[in-house]
């Protein structure tokens, strides 16, 4: 079967000539875009279908997705996950409707919610203190939240999280469809699961909506991304609708081949490469389990299940923290990892590792274990403070107010995000009262963004006769 490439390869030699977009007309006349595949972008023209009505070749790509991921529909995207999220929120949540989102998710969980002008409820799931990484979502506590508010039409949670850490989805679909709630799970660190030896993915275990990044974990381009649909209560037209408003009116061809070319790999070769990926994974295990000063975390009694490709790593025993370990390993031994927490570091595995890539990780790793230590055991970590809800996500931002210090802050209402980077999970949200408390972790946070204003050194606050409700 010819894939996309194929047939912009053919199409780049034969003699059309391009009167049309892009303007680099093809020449080959600009270096930068020739070392860039510029020789094969183009617009939508006559043989190439169109990604936001797609009739033929992008239809069919959309069915194969579907088939691999086991969705009754999946749509394409080249905006990342964030377009996925934008939309499925925006079109399964009625205008002014409930929503129960994780308190971990990620930002674009909340814009959507915003999006949808949503009252939202949020849930907070338990935190491995000793580690600093928020465990499983409990479905009892999904259960206990849609007693609670029994308008809630849609449950947003993130499996696998940042670091790993799955939930148990078919028994929180379950919940979620007694109560006639959808479950959308943001599942842009898992497109790998389900194949090879890995976990089922949340398709699989009966989620209305999952959106998946490619890019992150599967042989394709930054950007990449996938919504999968299922089941009758998912308006699946108005969400599709939604990503047409959302995703750009000219989507990449190249960004599009990258899709195509990963998922005719997936269909050929997806479960040997994956069950590879994880023979490498479970040699660079058997390494770890013998480092005595640095340890590769392995979840523990708040987790549910575990994505194996995640390698979440400390050196908390001998005093190192999460960034300090990480400037090792990027200053000493050339290995860039994903993010650092107060008390690790993430190593972000994919399909193109090796088990000579993976050794050479446990290389530096090893030689780190026998370093002196620099300090004191590190203690354990205080989960971030919940504030109170004093107004609506969307009001909130849109009210009136003023940029304070974060010491004269106490007492008011923000009027902006402010979330830590990666992996972008709020800390505070519009609506929400600025407390001691939140005040305290926030002046000893570390990368931390916001909407407006500088955090932690400022915040946005609600002018007091404003009205956020």
């Amino acid at each position: 079967m010819k894939t996309l490439l194929d047939r912009l390869q053919a199409y780049a030699a034969s003699p059309a000539l391009p009167m049309h977009m892009p303007g680099h007309k093809r020449s080959g006349a600009f270096p930068w875009l020739n070392a860039l595949g510029g020789g094969l972008d183009i617009t939508e023209i006559d043989g190439f279908d169109n990604l936001n009505d797609p009739q033929t070749l992008f239809r069919e790509l959309e069915s194969r997705a579907a088939r691999l991921w086991h969705a009754q529909e999946s749509l394409c995207l080249v905006g990342g996950s964030t377009v996925g999220v934008l939309a499925a929120l925006r079109g399964a949540v009625p205008p002014g409707g409930e929503v129960l989102l994780v308190r971990g998710c990620h930002r674009s969980v909340y814009h959507g919610a915003e999006l949808a002008n949503a009252r939202v409820h949020t849930l907070l799931p338990p935190m491995d203190r000793s580690w600093g990484i928020w465990g499983s979502v409990p479905p009892a506590a999904v259960e206990d939240a849609l007693q609670a508010h029994p308008g809630i039409r849609l449950v947003a949670l993130t499996s696998p999280t940042y670091e790993g850490v799955l939930s148990d989805v078919a028994a929180i679909a379950a919940v979620c469809h007694a109560h006639d709630a959808l479950l959308f799970v943001d599942e842009a660190h898992g497109a790998h699961l389900g194949f090879g030896g890995f976990p089922a993915n949340a398709m699989a275990q009966g989620a209305d909506l999952a959106v998946q990044s490619l890019h992150k974990t599967l042989p394709s381009l930054t950007q990449t991304a996938v919504l999968h649909l299922q089941g009758s209560r998912v308006d699946r037209r108005e969400v599709r609708r939604n990503v047409g408003l959302l995703q750009t009116s000219s989507p990449s061809y190249l960004l599009s081949a990258s899709i195509d070319g990963c998922v005719d790999y997936l269909e050929r070769c997806g479960d040997d490469a994956a069950d590879r990926w994880l023979e490498a994974l479970a040699e660079f295990a058997q390494r770890a389990r013998g480092l005595s000063t640095l340890e590769c975390w392995n979840g523990g009694p708040l987790v549910w299940g575990r994505d194996p490709s995640k390698l979440v790593l400390s050196g908390r025993k001998k005093g190192l923290s999460g960034p300090a370990l990480m400037g090792l390993l990027r200053e000493r031994y050339a290995i860039e990892t994903e993010m650092a927490g107060e008390r690790f570091v993430l190593a972000m595995t994919g399909m193109g590792d090796t088990p000579q890539t993976l050794s050479r990780l446990a290389n530096a790793l090893e030689d780190i274990d026998r370093l002196p230590a620099v300090g004191d055991p590190l203690g354990p970590v205080s989960p971030p403070p919940v504030p109170r809800r004093r107004g609506e996500l969307a009001p909130s931002l849109r009210a009136a107010g003023r940029l304070l210090p974060l010491s004269q802050a106490v007492g008011q209402v923000s009027g902006e995000y402010v979330w830590a980077y990666p992996p972008g999970a709020p800390l505070l949200l519009p609506g929400e009262e600025i407390t001691p408390e939140i005040v305290r972790y926030l002046q000893s946070a570390s990368g931390l963004r916001s909407t407006r204003g500088q955090a932690p050194e400022r915040i946005f606050c609600i002018d007091a006769e404003e009205k956020m409700v």
